[in-house]
């Protein structure tokens, strides 16, 4: 055999047998595919030099100690595999059936509640929610300039009301009712969910609207939220693994993965409680989101209904105000291209990603234990360039140069970014920033011009009198250097 053939067939021997180890044997070809993925992780920019990474790699990089990874294509999940650990102390591995807080892609879920609610007659999506509040009125004020908040509003995050997001609560911590943490209220450890603006002005994220619409799906059904969840929208797209329940139930304990903060220290407790759930309570897997992913698929094309019609769901994904739907986001690169469906979400100690194409059947969900969500859009990246979805993927094309070491010089010191030190450092020939915990390279496009393949956008050093660096411009703004 030739020696490429040879690699590749220990490539493959090598996926199938981690496979193994997590119950499943995967085809040759989508083995391949699986391979590539792992070793094409790519970041906003491509030049011709390191553009693409392993996933072990940059695992190490970002202190990340758990992934787990599910991929749909044709309207299957094609794949699902962890990576890591999801305990580090108790030496646990991450496995497809590890369970993660989705964080804010509770929402997506929690949209479905309501416009299932909507489709049986029992809601209206644009009728003022106190018309169905029982145990909780939205208390209006001036700010609200006289117009009712709806449904259609929470759910779009256009009602004009405050609470981006919640912190959740150590466990051991007295826990707050909905009610307290509706009116801000001790132990509640964020503030009043209230008025702002005058719905319907504008977008602006609000978990807290979020949780209006978790307390109305209680009053108007009577239920618990995690029971009515489960028997609505849960088992009814097949994810038998994930709860709404908080804290969780003590059976799923050993499925649990532990959150960890950006410099890889524990979350205290293992993990954060949200009463606040539909905003950020849900704890599943990756193939399980892909399941709710592939019937939405499903239902806009007419081909299932297991929560909510085809009308409804096209309701859902059509943008209210920027790219904000009824609980989820739609996006297209390229104007008149393909549209995907996507929510991300954010806990303490906790990252993940879901992606859904709007034609083809194609789609991704990623969720790891950390803090530290660049790697998200590498690994999503890496999934597009795989799987060839159209219009996805579209990096930036730079040419890298070589600066001369004089100059480079000069660059080298502390800068403040707005209240965080970042290090300009020598690494090799070029030159390195690191912002505790995470270095990265600076590649220079001309002598004072770079980018980081990290991070979006293009940066600047700024030079004074005889060329000495004042700072960094990053989006017009100058980052001082401090010495």
């Amino acid at each position: 055999m030739k020696i490429s053939s040879l690699l590749s067939a220990f490539l493959l021997l090598f996926a199938s047998a981690s496979c193994n180890d997590q119950n499943h044997s995967y085809p040759p070809k989508v083995s391949e595919r699986m391979i590539k993925v792992e070793n094409s992780l790519a970041g906003w920019v491509r030049s011709g030099q390191d553009d693409l990474w392993n996933i072990e790699d940059r695992m190490k990089k970002y202190n990340i100690k758990g992934v787990s990874i599910a991929v749909i294509n044709d309207y299957k999940i094609e794949w699902a595999k962890g990576y890591g650990f999801a305990d580090v102390s108790e030496q646990r591995p991450v496995t497809e059936k590890t369970l993660f807080q989705a964080a804010s892609i509770s929402k997506s879920l929690n949209s479905l509640a309501v416009l299932k609610l909507v489709q049986e007659g029992k809601l209206d999506l644009n009728t003022d929610i106190n018309k169905y509040l029982v145990s909780w009125k939205f208390p209006y004020d001036s700010r609200s300039g006289g117009k009712p908040v709806n449904l259609a509003a929470l759910l779009s995050h256009t009602a004009g009301l405050t609470v981006h997001g919640f912190p959740g609560y150590e466990q051991g911590k007295e826990l707050p009712s909905l009610i307290q943490v509706l009116d801000g209220k001790p132990p509640a450890n964020t503030a009043a969910i209230r008025s702002f603006e005058e719905p319907g002005k504008k977008y602006e994220y609000s978990g807290g609207g979020t949780t209006i619409s978790q307390l109305l799906v209680m009053d108007v059904t009577g239920r618990d939220y995690a029971e009515y969840m489960k028997k609505n929208v849960l088992d009814p797209l097949g994810m038998i693994s994930s709860s709404y329940k908080q804290p969780p139930s003590a059976e799923m304990k050993g499925l649990l993965a532990t959150g960890y903060k950006p410099d890889g220290r524990e979350v205290k407790g293992k993990y954060h409680i949200y009463p606040e759930q539909a905003a950020a309570g849900l704890w599943t897997n990756p193939t399980d989101l892909c399941k709710y992913i592939i019937e939405t698929q499903l239902a806009l094309e007419g081909k299932s209904s297991k929560v909510i019609s085809q009308e409804m769901t096209k309701l859902r994904l059509t943008p209210v105000a920027l790219d904000a739907g009824l609980g989820t986001f739609i996006n297209s690169r390229v104007t008149g291209s393909v549209k995907y469906f996507n929510h991300n979400g954010g806990n303490e100690g906790f990252s993940c990603t879901s992606v859904g194409s709007l034609e083809g059947g194609k789609g991704v969900v990623v969720m790891t234990n950390s803090d530290n969500g660049v790697l998200l859009e590498e690994i999503v990246n890496s999934v597009a360039i795989v799987y060839n979805w159209k219009d996805y993927y579209l990096p930036e094309n730079k040419t890298v140069v070589n600066v001369p070491e004089n100059i480079l010089e000069k660059y080298i010191g502390n800068y403040d970014l707005q209240g965080t030190k970042a290090v300009i450092k020598k690494s090799g020939n070029g030159l390195n920033i690191r912002i505790d915990p995470i270095e990265w390279k600076l590649n220079f496009t001309t002598d004072s011009d770079f980018f980081i393949r990290e991070y979006r956008g293009n940066l600047k050093f700024r030079t004074g009198a005889e060329g000495k660096a004042e700072g960094i411009i990053i989006n017009g703004i100058l980052m001082k250097k401090t010495e």
